[in-house]
């Protein structure tokens, strides 16, 4: 187990790896199940803290990301597009078409900078985001605070998990994962428990409009 451990330890400064973790971070937005996040935590916990090859791993899966994003933009800029125009104009989902267009442009820049934190919702999001045409320019903007947060928060994951474990790395990769999957978890029961909210109340509404 050492010997492999120190084989990887060796490898991860290889330019090769910084290339191996931009693609996995660009192929995450388009296919949700690669596991690019674990792959950083991964690569952050063998540097063993070490600033330079950290600062690397951030700029790969920053850049990595961003370039995902803006494929997966221009994916549902084209095909996405299309579709929508080809809805009749009194349609429900010509009108729930308008309804995404009206609410990214209003607060397009938060659901972009959060969405890769909820399982899925990056990729929903550059899609649609695309599909509705939101502007190229607060899209750059946006997804490059959205990446370069994320890549910030998977290596500072991987980092502070190698300092814990620093005699077992297996475990600081663990930890690193466990404490993503936690924060995860956390967020999308946010994201239920106020959806449901928001349904409790448009229902209690309802109830009190008169007929």
């Amino acid at each position: 187990m050492e010997s492999a451990l120190d084989l990887l330890r060796q490898l991860i400064t290889s330019p090769v790896v910084y290339l191996l973790l931009f693609a996995l971070t660009a192929v995450d937005a388009i296919v949700p199940m690669v596991p690019a996040e674990t792959a950083v935590i991964t690569a952050a916990v063998l540097v063993s803290g070490n600033p330079p090859e950290l600062a690397a791993i951030w700029a790969a899966a920053t850049l990595g990301a961003l370039a995902g994003d803006h494929a997966s933009y221009v994916i549902g800029r084209g095909g996405g597009a299309r579709r929508l125009a080809r809805f009749p104009a009194e349609s429900r989902r010509r009108a729930s078409s308008e309804w995404a267009r009206r609410a990214l442009h209003r607060r397009g820049g938060l659901v972009l900078t959060t969405a890769r934190y909820v399982p899925g919702g990056r990729t929903a999001v550059t899609l649609t985001m695309g599909a509705v045409r939101y502007p190229p320019r607060s899209f750059l903007l946006f997804d490059t605070i959205g990446a370069a947060s994320w890549a910030l928060y998977s290596v500072l994951l991987g980092y502070f998990g190698g300092l814990a474990f620093q005699r077992e790395p297996l475990l600081g990769v663990l930890a690193g994962l466990a404490l993503s999957l936690g924060v995860t978890g956390l967020l999308e029961l946010a994201r239920r428990l106020r959806r449901r909210s928001r349904r409790r109340d448009r229902a209690h509404r309802g109830a009190r409009t008169p007929r």
